[in-house]
């Protein structure tokens, strides 16, 4: 059906697909519950009911992307958690705890809720800086010295920070009255942190991999590649500019911050994806050294091509009926 170069680009092309839409879909929920107030009751169940109908799902995208990593690429599948054993365990056990909280903090006890609330908030940003910190050691290459330790601390605050923008964004959209004039403000306030984030992101990346460098500042790449981020920067000022009108009337627009942050994120994630192909491990294994036997990604396709458009119906699906102003969360 196709050779086995081909084959690995498919594989990584689905790969990077699944990592995108957990990293946008689970991102703003992971935000929400990240910015979940422990002081006032009502907006926090407003906030969970939000993502209620979405969260779970949303977490099907990251389950893929790990599981097309062990299949289709095995050998990075071994190197990447043999790097990162300990924060992917982190991130397996924050997102146990937000599971467990989401559900207990409305069946348990009245008093209980508090507690686990606050669980499920340090759920949440426990596996957003988990992934942060991951994201940063993948771009030093797995590099063993403090500077790497450093950068990957900057990259969790950083990733923390971005789903937070993005769950204010989703709130913004969702929520109405006091809530979403409190989400206006959590938005507006974690720009900066998501700017200076992408920028240190943009300088550090070159100047550690002379790869990086060489496809982004080389002639004629940096005609097409320079203004990606010019263009995200730009966003990042719209969308703070476009926060400072709302809410309007008739609560016109509401949408637009969430798009505008969705856009973001396709553009870093793009970013990411034009410094490092073909390599799956940077500077180590390119997604050929690293790919399954062709045979086994043939079979594996046919399977992907069932199963990915199956979930991508059933999320929107999800979404439309869902869709609109959230309602309290109620459970029969």
């Amino acid at each position: 059906m196709f050779d086995a170069d081909t084959l690995a680009v498919i594989f990584i092309a689905l790969m990077g697909l699944s990592v995108i839409l957990y990293a946008v879909l689970d991102g703003y929920d992971l935000g929400v519950g990240i910015l979940l107030p422990l002081d006032h009751d009502q907006h926090s169940d407003r906030m969970v009911a939000s993502i209620g109908p979405f969260w779970d799902a949303n977490e099907t995208w990251l389950v893929l992307a790990v599981g097309l990593l062990l299949i289709a690429f095995p050998t990075a599948h071994s190197l990447v958690f043999r790097e990162l054993y300990m924060p992917t365990a982190i991130l397996l056990i924050s997102l146990v705890l937000r599971g467990v909280a989401f559900d207990f903090r409305a069946k348990a006890p009245f008093s209980h809720k508090p507690t686990w609330n606050r669980v499920f908030k340090i759920g949440s940003l426990l596996a957003a800086l988990s992934q942060g910190y991951m994201l940063g050691m993948y771009v030093m290459g797995f590099e063993d010295s403090w500077t790497a330790v450093a950068f990957s601390i900057l990259s969790a605050l950083g990733v923390a920070a971005a789903y937070s923008f993005i769950g204010a964004c989703w709130l913004v959209m969702k929520a109405e009255g006091e809530l979403q004039k409190k989400a206006i403000i959590w938005a507006k306030n974690s720009i900066g942190i998501c700017m200076a984030g992408t920028i240190a992101v943009s300088l550090v990346n070159p100047w550690i991999n002379p790869d990086v460098y060489e496809r982004w500042l080389s002639w004629p790449n940096v005609l097409w590649l320079a203004p990606l981020p010019a263009l995200c920067m730009a966003l990042f000022i719209v969308n703070y500019l476009f926060l400072k009108k709302l809410p309007q009337d008739n609560d016109r627009g509401c949408w637009v911050p969430f798009v505008s942050a969705v856009v973001i994120f396709l553009l870093c994630f793009f970013g990411l994806g034009v410094s490092f192909f073909p390599y799956i491990v940077p500077g180590q294994l390119t997604i050929w050294d690293a790919a399954a036997a062709p045979e086994s990604l043939t079979i594996i396709l046919w399977g992907a091509i069932i199963v990915v458009p199956v979930i991508i119906c059933y999320t929107a699906f999800a979404y439309r009926v869902f869709w609109g102003k959230v309602d309290d969360l109620k459970y029969y």
